[in-house]
């Protein structure tokens, strides 16, 4: 991606993906009739599928980056069935479930290239992230195949994005997610400061933070 001197880097880039999911978990888990925090939380997710491809394709180790989706992916997991569910469940899985998903089918994308392999991801991609329930099912991962196959494409890969939000999701709440275009637009192709860990610690702990809050503060 061609890099600009004008627009956001990738670290407020995060800030504002984080910043909306915490708002969107808010409103799903403390204040559901207030609408406008799901809305405003829709920008999130799509935010991070975009910075998941920036970092697929420009890690020098894909196998550590894997690891740690996988690693938080499990921290996290106990935290969010609490906090969504109330109990411990396999019914739905966290988000890092999916971005991890969507990372293994990247990184065999780049590794076998012309072969037929990467249609094979792919599918095995869409099946994985449908068995096993996680935030936002195969739409994710159109998501993040959107990003990376017009990566060069700046306009016309957020088109696509906001077309596909609406074709797969429909216009529901979540057809607000096309707002994340505006941030992503923005993008200077910069990394900006290094926030390596961060969201991987504010995803369990502000899950926590809320758990405590639904058991032993709000009445």
């Amino acid at each position: 991606m061609e890099k600009s001197q004008i627009g956001i880097s990738g670290f407020a880039l995060k800030w504002i993906a984080i910043i909306t999911m915490v708002i969107d978990h808010v409103g799903a888990v403390l204040y559901p009739q207030h609408l406008f925090l799901r809305i405003i939380g829709r920008i999130a997710f799509p935010i991070f599928c975009f910075l998941l491809v920036e970092g697929a394709l420009h890690t020098h180790n894909i196998r550590r980056y894997e690891g740690r989706l996988l690693g938080f992916a499990l921290i996290s997991e106990l935290p969010f069935d609490l906090v969504f569910y109330g109990r411990v469940t396999m019914e739905h899985q966290n988000v890092f479930f999916t971005l991890l998903i969507g990372l293994l089918m990247l990184d065999i994308m780049n590794r076998k290239k012309n072969t037929i392999y990467p249609f094979l991801a792919f599918l095995g991609a869409i099946f994985l992230a449908e068995v096993l329930s996680v935030d936002y099912g195969a739409g994710g991962i159109l998501f993040i195949l959107c990003f990376y196959f017009l990566y060069e494409r700046r306009i016309l890969k957020q088109a696509a994005f906001i077309g596909m939000n609406i074709l797969y999701f429909g216009m529901g709440v979540q057809a607000y997610a096309g707002l994340a275009a505006i941030p992503m637009l923005l993008y200077n192709g910069k990394r900006g400061k290094r926030m390596k860990y961060l969201f991987y610690v504010i995803y369990p702990l502000h899950l926590l933070i809320l758990y405590v809050i639904i058991k032993f503060i709000r009445v």
